[in-house]
């Protein structure tokens, strides 16, 4: 569907949140705290988004100077009375194509979005572990707006301008060395409670993976317990690049 952006709105020096605005907003379920959707982003001024189920492989075959970016981002809040839905951007400059529009974006500008789905589900877990960088920071705030068991969230960014205020209570944790070498030291001085917990980590692919890797090989938990997915692939001195892990290309 087509979307016009109806508000452009700093969070944080390196976010902005930008309201999109259509009527088919309406129909949008919004499935879960981490609800994925896909933003195509024109390539020049014209704008074409594929019409049939089998998306991808119409994108596929547009000409490359018309194919829209295809980058997929957390749907942070939705009005379906208003027609509005809220994506928030982690700024890099113009060192990735989301980033870079998510900059220069001002209202009346067009993109295409399409729904990607959710995977939060914490079920009946007695406790929750919530793990993530900048780019999870949507995902985590709306989760902790409707967690409703104990829950230990980590937040490793770049530092204090990173941070913002959340529903409930967060460790921020300031990178040092490579993506979750903090996440990884703080999770090994923090005492788990007793019961099931559920584990949700993303982030760029090298601190989701070694989370999952600790927990599982040091902390014993059960696989089946933890959701991790790698949105963008690389290190704070490199420019970041969307993954294939999981889904199809993520923030950047």
């Amino acid at each position: 569907m087509f979307v016009t952006v109806a508000e452009v709105r700093r969070i944080a020096p390196r976010m902005v949140r930008i309201t999109l605005a259509g009527d088919d907003v309406v129909d949008f379920h919004h499935a879960g705290a981490d609800h994925l959707v896909r933003l195509f982003l024109p390539v020049g001024d014209d704008l074409q988004l594929p019409t049939s189920a089998d998306w991808w492989t119409e994108l596929q075959a547009m000409p490359a100077d018309r194919r829209p970016v295809v980058r997929n981002y957390t749907v942070r809040r939705i009005d379906h009375a208003r027609r509005r839905l809220d994506v928030d951007f982690a700024l890099h400059g113009d060192s990735g194509p989301a980033s870079a529009w998510a900059c220069a974006a001002k209202p009346g500008d067009r993109i295409g979005i399409l729904s990607d789905g959710a995977r939060y589900q914490p079920g009946d877990a007695d406790w929750q572990l919530l793990i993530g960088d900048e780019t999870a920071l949507p995902a985590i705030a709306c989760m902790l707006e409707g967690v409703r068991t104990p829950v230990h969230t980590l937040l490793e960014v770049k530092d204090e301008q990173d941070e913002l205020d959340l529903a409930g209570e967060a460790t921020w944790l300031y990178r040092s060395g490579s993506p979750g070498t903090r996440a990884v030291e703080a999770l090994r001085a923090l005492p788990f409670p007793p019961g099931t917990p559920y584990v949700w980590v993303a982030g760029e692919s090298a601190l989701a993976t070694s989370v999952r890797r600790y927990l599982v090989n040091e902390r014993g938990i059960d696989k089946q317990q933890i959701y991790f997915c790698g949105y963008w692939r690389g290190t704070p001195s490199t420019t970041p690049v969307a993954t294939e892990k999981k889904r199809e290309p993520v923030h950047a």
